[in-house]
């Protein structure tokens, strides 16, 4: 009879251990498949690098411009898309109008540095504030 307490509290301890790590997968996936926010930015992009100790992700920056002679905002972004990251790669110091989304509460940094994940990039296009040359 003693031997089956310690077992009992074994299953349930278990139980609990693969319950906590269930509901971490379903939080993790529900946080990473839906968006808090999604929009587009335009700038010139500043730096574009694969940062990380043990996840390696892509992470980039452009400077968003509002009118000529002001300071511009950063903006940092992850990438993971690999077509997106070439494409960005090719792109650097021009202007480039990037699609993404924002998730809040990701559970680690393994997925990005930002919760700003960029979807699509179109490089080049007119630049509201800058100065017209002509």
């Amino acid at each position: 009879m003693p031997t089956t307490f310690p077992r009992r509290a074994s299953a349930i301890l278990a139980s609990v251990v693969v319950a906590a790590a269930v509901l971490f997968a379903l939080y993790t996936v529900m946080v990473l498949h839906w968006s808090y926010s999604e929009g587009e930015r335009a700038g010139y992009l500043q730096k574009l690098s694969r940062k990380g100790w043990l996840c390696k992700t892509w992470e980039g920056e452009i400077l968003l411009s509002s009118m000529p002679g002001a300071i511009p905002e950063r903006f940092a972004f992850t990438v993971r898309d690999e077509n997106v990251v070439r494409q960005l790669q090719s792109a650097m110091g021009q202007r480039v109008q990037l699609s993404y989304s924002q998730h809040v509460g990701l559970p680690t940094s393994c997925f990005g540095e930002t919760g700003y994940f960029v979807e699509k990039a179109a490089v080049g296009g007119s630049n509201p504030a800058a100065p017209n040359p002509g």
